[in-house]
């Protein structure tokens, strides 16, 4: 696998080899043992997540949980194409409030390390997208926290096709950056 730090270093690009033949491909997508040689990632993974957007311009976050249930998350895509990003939300880190960002897709068949303490959310590229996630904490309703997507103070450059979003009812009601600062983890 290509393990790749991204400008947040605790962010990583991550593409699996795949071999093919012409039947088609095949590639080991996880394997715990080479992400923490390679990549220096150490956590059980406890839950496996999917998602399908059928249009483009579906934008998922920016969602995070807090303790007792930090999630780190591994992002790849199934099928179309996101702009995935990451925020630091990671009090007293050096690089709090700065975001990396990467386009996955079935074609590219990268994947976005998104460690525990960070902000995560993303836009499909394309239309029936489909985005698969392991996580390293479960889901849990309590601890699940959220910033609007277009928040001034983040400036994310979201590539939206068509220039508009499309959000859940949820994600539109999320608190700007500075109002959700009291939850941010240490």
């Amino acid at each position: 696998m290509q393990v790749q730090n991204l400008n947040i270093p605790d962010v990583k690009l991550i593409t699996p080899r795949r071999f093919g033949d012409p039947r088609g491909y095949f590639a080991e997508t996880f394997v715990a043992s080479r992400l923490a040689e390679q990549a220096g990632i150490v956590l059980p993974f406890v839950q496996d997540n999917q998602s399908f957007s059928a249009a483009a311009g579906t934008i998922r976050g920016l969602h995070c949980q807090v303790a007792p249930f930090v999630q780190g998350k591994l992002v790849r895509v199934l099928r179309g194409a996101i702009w995935d990003v990451a925020v630091d939300a990671r009090a007293g880190s050096p690089t709090f409030g700065q975001w990396a960002a990467a386009t996955l897709s079935a074609e590219n068949f990268a994947q976005l390390w998104v460690p525990p303490g960070f902000l995560h959310g993303f836009c499909t590229l394309e239309t029936d997208t489909e985005v698969f996630y392991k996580v390293t904490s479960p889901y849990d309703r309590a601890a699940e926290r959220g910033v609007i997507w277009n928040d001034a103070t983040l400036e994310l450059p979201w590539k939206l096709p068509g220039g508009q979003a499309i959000l859940s009812e949820k994600d539109q009601t999320l608190p700007g950056w500075h109002a959700a600062s009291d939850w941010f983890a240490a």
